[in-house]
């Protein structure tokens, strides 16, 4: 029998049909038909259909009556619904129902019907079984149903004669035909109670019809875990009070085995009523200023107190609290056994056990070798060291070895002016000359410290240097000067010092001295040099400064000037005796070509300018002789008719469009003699 919701269903009418404004029994009738016979307002539940009934098979005017039922599955025979005044036949009933089909899905619709119906969703038909027939028939169609809220509607009419209905539909749950997954559960929520630690996670009861139960995961630190199966929309478990994260996650899985994308993700952070491990691991490390603690750590985050004790049994004090896995003890005492242990302390106040027990002796001081220099004697290397104060050292110790040497080992070397300079509440200075070092050698050095007890200490820190060589090579003899058309050539004799890595040549224009000007740089291997200094006749001085690969020479040592050997030379005066006009409206550049044979001219371009003339100055006739007949219309020329080894000058005019030249413009190039 088909139950209804809200009301009794309308049955066809058995014997006399009663009054339109008769209610239906019961005390919860939803069929409402007011004495002017219009339609109340009916509204059913989601899920549920509403039926209404029409005197007509065209579905038209206003229903007679309006029910909610639960199912469609009516028998009415050969008369008419009873409850509401409608003809035997040629009447209609129209179902309609809405509801949430959460991810949706493959569906059957299926009817069974004597006359007509019509079924529809979201207004789109979807079976048509529009006819008067005289037996019952069926059909059953598949259906896609997109996910969400949508509208089935079932058009029913009794034409003549005896007349049934029913209509159902289902979720085809076949994992061969069902591929769609369930949505995620809505509504996802986590309770936690900190005094019992328990943890109610509960979340939406899903939409859809084919759903087969739920998942739960339960992800803690570094793992996730499917905890739980469930057909309802909770789950409780209680959690360890660690004070770690835990994160739920629920899916829903349909009949087929689908289930819906992992998108909950709720944390809970736990009461923290756990202490963390112990620390292990602890050392001890000395340097020169201190001792440091080491440990490793077995919780992040937290509070570290460090404790020492003359025995193991103690007592111990505490000497000092950290968040780090390290602490630097300042008044640890040298030569004399301590124990130490650590405790942690989480953020929530949970402290651990002591770690084990470490003995440690702090070792003789080590000294920080800070400095070391050749000394301004030049007598030896000075070294330059701290020593901690109130350290139980009685001497030092320097040590000596020579990096690729045959023996690089270290070796103890006799230090002489031992001294001690100023000093702080924690340092003193200490120094002293090692006279045996050699010149030009490096060396690498070390200071250690000796107790009461001859107890020597571990090597300071390494310190490189060399004994410089401060002797500057000798003088270069036989230095010439020789003026020529093409500049001054400079010549000189052999240096024999070993060492001589370059020669530095200086000029000055009238005077030796206060100040040289440096020329040039030339390898050690050369004695010979030009000044390609523009032959105009002034009289220059020059020098030639031998200097060796440690830097040294007689210039740059600052000794006697006068044991430098000088050569002074006037200059050939080649330059024109015609002096060039001033107002060119270019600039002229002259260069030997990389051959050594041509000279390159260059110039920019004089507005108007529809060619440039080039002229060479001609020492012989005393005059700039055109070197093109016609003139250039580029803005370079090359002369490959310059002589090599000497000095040339060249005017460059621009020409206008009346065959006028501008004034010109000049530049000299010296070519060197060629080979």
């Amino acid at each position: 029998m088909n139950t209804s919701t809200g009301s009794r269903p309308l049955r066809r009418r058995r014997a006399t049909v009663r009054a339109v404004g008769t209610a239906l029994s019961g005390a919860a009738a939803c069929l409402a038909l007011p004495a002017s016979g219009a339609e109340a307002a009916t509204t059913c539940a989601a899920g549920v259909w509403k039926a209404s009934y029409y005197a007509n098979t065209t579905f038209a005017g206003t229903p007679k009556g309006t029910v909610c039922d639960s199912a469609i599955s009516e028998s009415y025979g050969t008369g008419d619904p009873a409850g509401v005044t409608l003809p035997r036949d040629n009447f209609g009933v129209r179902w309609s129902m809405t509801r949430d089909f959460g991810s949706g899905g493959p569906f059957t619709f299926s009817v069974a019907v004597q006359d007509a119906v019509r079924v529809y969703l979201d207004g789109t038909r979807k079976i048509d079984l529009w006819s008067n027939v005289s037996s019952t028939r069926g059909k059953t169609v598949y259906v896609t149903v997109p996910k969400g809220t949508h509208t089935i509607r079932v058009d029913f009419a009794a034409f003549t004669g005896s007349a049934n209905v029913a209509f159902g539909y289902a979720p085809r749950t076949s994992a061969t035909v069902d591929r769609t997954a369930p949505l995620a559960p809505s509504g996802a929520k986590v309770a936690y109670d900190k005094v019992t630690g328990k943890a109610t996670f509960t979340w939406s009861r899903n939409k859809e019809m084919d759903l087969a139960g739920y998942k739960v995961y339960l992800r803690r630190p570094g793992t996730s875990t499917l905890v739980v199966r469930t057909t309802g929309t909770s789950y409780s478990t209680t959690l360890p009070a660690t004070g770690a994260v835990y994160r739920f996650g629920v899916d829903a899985v349909d009949i087929a085995g689908n289930t819906s994308s992992s998108v909950i993700d709720l944390p809970v952070t736990t009461a923290d009523r756990t202490a963390p491990q112990a620390p292990t691991g602890l050392t001890a490390a000395d340097s020169q200023w201190d001792v440091t603690l080491g440990w490793k750590a077995s919780e992040a985050g937290s509070t570290f107190r460090l404790y020492r004790a003359e025995s193991a049994a103690g007592p111990y004090t505490l000497v000092g609290t950290t968040k780090a896995t390290t602490l630097a003890l300042t008044d640890v005492p040298y030569s004399t056994a301590r124990h130490y242990k650590v405790t942690a302390t989480d953020a929530a106040g949970n402290t651990s056990a002591a770690s084990g027990v470490l003995l440690y002796t702090r070792p003789t001081a080590v000294p920080r070798l800070y400095h070391a220099q050749n000394n301004e004697a030049d007598t030896g290397i000075a070294l330059y060291w701290e020593a901690r104060l109130n350290a139980g050292t009685t001497g030092y110790r320097v040590h000596r070895s020579e990096p690729g040497s045959t023996d690089p080992s270290w070796h103890a070397v006799t230090c002489e002016d031992w001294g001690q300079g100023g000093s702080t509440p924690y340092v003193q200075v200490h120094y002293c000359t090692d006279r045996t070092a050699v010149a030009k050698t490096a060396y690498h050095y070390a200071v250690t410290s000796v107790d009461a007890q001859g107890r020597e200490s571990e090597r300071s820190a390494p310190f490189a240097i060399a004994r410089v060589d401060r002797t500057p090579p000798p003088a270069v003899t036989g230095v010439t000067a020789k003026a020529t058309p093409y500049g001054v050539v400079l010549d000189w004799d052999p240096n024999t010092a070993p060492d001589i890595a370059k020669f530095v040549i200086r000029r000055e224009p009238v005077e030796k001295l206060p100040c040289w000007c440096n020329l040039a740089e030339v390898d050690a291997g050369t004695t010979h040099f030009v000044d390609k200094e523009l032959p105009d006749g002034e009289t220059l001085t020059y020098s030639v400064d031998a200097v060796d690969t440690s830097g040294n020479s007689l210039y740059t040592l600052y000794l006697n000037p006068e044991s430098m050997t000088f050569a002074e030379v006037k200059e050939l005066d080649l330059t024109p005796s015609v002096d060039t006009p001033e107002g060119a409206p270019l600039d002229l550049t002259a260069r030997a070509a990389d051959s050594g044979q041509a000279v390159e001219l260059g110039w920019g371009a004089a507005g108007e300018a529809t060619g440039y003339r080039v002229y060479r100055w001609n020492h012989d006739a005393g005059s700039y002789e055109q070197l093109t007949a016609e003139p250039v219309t580029g803005l370079s020329y090359t002369d490959t008719t310059a002589a090599t080894g000497t000095t040339h000058f060249y005017w460059v005019t621009a020409v206008h469009a009346d065959g006028t030249e501008s004034a010109p413009g000049d530049a000299w190039a010296i070519l060197q003699p060629g080979s």
